[in-house]
C-alpha cells in the first residue's frame, strides 16, 4: 500500500498557492476538537477567488500563569515557558502544530498566521519566582515554539524574561533556530559569565533549497551558523540541535551539520527524529507531496519502519528517537559523529545556587 494514501486531503480542497505564499502549510483543515470538518473548495465558479491570502495576526492573551512543569523523563528539562503560541517561522514538521487545535484552530495555516502573545509573561514570572514556595530548576525557553520568532521584533516578550531571569540569577536554556537571537547577546552573555545560561540553535539542513521549502520564515542555515559564532564569541555556550531529523530527506547530512557547526563554535549537540503526531501527518505529508514528490513514498517508509509501522509512537524514550535498524543507525552515526568531532565532551551545567527571589509588590525588601 502507498504510504501516502493514508492522507484524507484530497488536491482540491488545498488552498491556493497565491493564497498561502511564503508559507509551510498547504491545507487549513478544522482541528480534532471542532465539530464539523470545513474545506475551503472551489465549486467550479471560481468562489476563491476573492478571498484574502493569509496573513499574520497577533492577539494579546494575557497569561495566568507562564512557568510550566513537566514531568516527561525524556525531556531534559522540568519547566519551561512558552512566551508565545503559534509560530511565525512555518515549520513544516513543527510538533507543536496540533496544540492550535486547542484554541479552535488548524493545525495548518492558522498555526503560522494567527499568533498569541502573552503580554503579561514578564510581570507573571517575577511574582511566580518571587513565591515562597518556589525552588529553582532551570527554565527552558523555546520547548513549544520559538521565542525568537519574527513577532518577537516588536512585542520583545523574550528579551524581558530574560531580564527578569537575570535580576533574579535565574538559569535559563534556550532552543531557537532565529539570528534575532543575537540581539540578547549583552544579556546573555552576563548571565553566561555567571553559569546561568546557554542557547540550542536549532540546524535542519544546510541545503538552502530544503530549508526555503521546511521552514518558509525562518533564516537560512547560514544565518544560523552566524548565530553560533556570534553567542560562541559573546562567551555564551552554545550547542547545535540536528533536529529534526527527516529520514530521507535530510539524514544524509547529520556528519556535516555536526562539523560545521562545531567549526563555527558549537560545543554540545542533540538531534530529534521528526514526529508526526495527530493532525501534524496529514500537514507534513502534503507538504512531502507538493515539495519532494520523487522521495515521499520513501520518507514515509523509513519513518514508519522506526515507529513499528505506525506514523508516531508517543511513548516515552522512543517518540524522539525511534527504534529498529533505521533509528539504530542514525543513533551510530550521530554518536561517531560527536566522538571524531570532540562535542559534549564538555556539557556545562548552569548554577541553581546564585538564584535571589525577586521583591513582589508590597513585600519588605530583605534586610542584610
Amino acid at each position: 500500500m502507498d504510504p501516502l494514501a493514508k492522507s484524507e486531503t484530497a488536491p482540491e480542497s488545498l488552498v491556493d498557492e497565491t493564497r498561502r505564499r511564503g508559507r509551510g502549510a498547504r491545507s487549513n483543515h478544522s482541528g480534532r476538537f471542532e465539530a464539523e470538518r470545513r474545506v475551503s473548495f472551489d465549486d467550479g465558479w471560481e468562489n476563491l477567488a476573492g478571498l484574502d491570502a493569509f496573513r499574520t495576526e497577533v492577539y494579546a492573551e494575557p497569561a495566568r500563569s507562564i512557568i510550566t512543569r513537566n514531568k516527561s523523563p525524556d525531556i531534559s528539562f522540568d519547566q519551561s515557558i512558552n512566551p508565545y503560541r503559534g509560530c511565525e517561522h512555518g515549520c513544516i514538521y513543527c510538533y507543536a502544530r496540533p496544540t492550535h487545535c486547542h484554541l479552535g484552530h488548524s493545525a495548518g495555516l492558522d498555526f503560522e498566521t494567527k499568533l498569541y502573545a502573552k503580554t503579561n509573561a514578564a510581570e507573571l514570572l517575577e511574582k511566580e519566582l518571587a513565591a515562597k514556595a518556589y525552588v529553582p530548576k532551570v527554565i527552558a525557553l523555546g520547548t513549544n515554539t520559538d521565542p525568537y520568532q519574527p513577532i518577537e521584533r516588536e512585542h520583545r516578550i523574550t528579551r524581558q524574561i530574560l531580564e527578569v531571569l537575570e535580576r533574579a540569577s535565574h538559569p535559563v536554556g534556550i532552543v531557537t533556530k532565529s539570528a534575532l537571537v543575537l540581539r540578547d547577546a549583552d544579556i546573555l552573555s552576563r548571565m553566561a559569565a555567571r553559569r546561568l545560561a546557554k542557547v540550542a540553535i536549532s540546524v535542519t539542513t544546510l541545503d538552502r533549497r530544503i530549508a526555503r521549502a521546511m521552514e518558509p520564515r525562518a533564516v537560512t542555515p547560514g544565518k544560523r551558523l552566524d548565530a553560533i559564532r556570534g553567542l560562541s564569541e559573546a562567551g555564551v555556550p552554545v550547542a547545535v540541535m540536528v533536529a529534526p531529523v527527516v529520514p530521507g530527506l535530510t539524514d544524509s547530512e547529520i556528519e556535516r551539520i555536526l562539523k560545521t557547526a562545531r567549526d563555527v563554535g558549537a560545543t554540545e549537540a542533540g538531534y530529534v527524529l521528526l514526529r508526526l503526531p495527530l493532525e501534524l501527518k496529514d500537514v507534513f505529508r502534503e507538504w512531502l507531496k507538493s515539495e519532494f514528490p520523487d522521495r515521499a513514498d520513501r520518507v514515509i517508509s523509513l519513518l514508519r519502519s522506526m515507529h513499528g509501522g505506525k506514523d508516531y509512537v508517543a511513548e516515552f524514550g522512543l517518540r524522539q528517537k525511534g527504534r529498529g535498524p533505521y533509528a539504530e543507525q542514525i543513533a551510530a552515526r550521530f554518536g561517531l559523529a560527536l566522538k571524531r568531532l570532540g562535542l559534549n565532551t564538555r556539557r556545562q551545567s548552569l548554577r541553581l545556587d546564585l538564584f535571589t527571589p525577586p521583591v513582589a509588590k508590597g513585600q519588605q525588601m530583605p534586610l542584610l
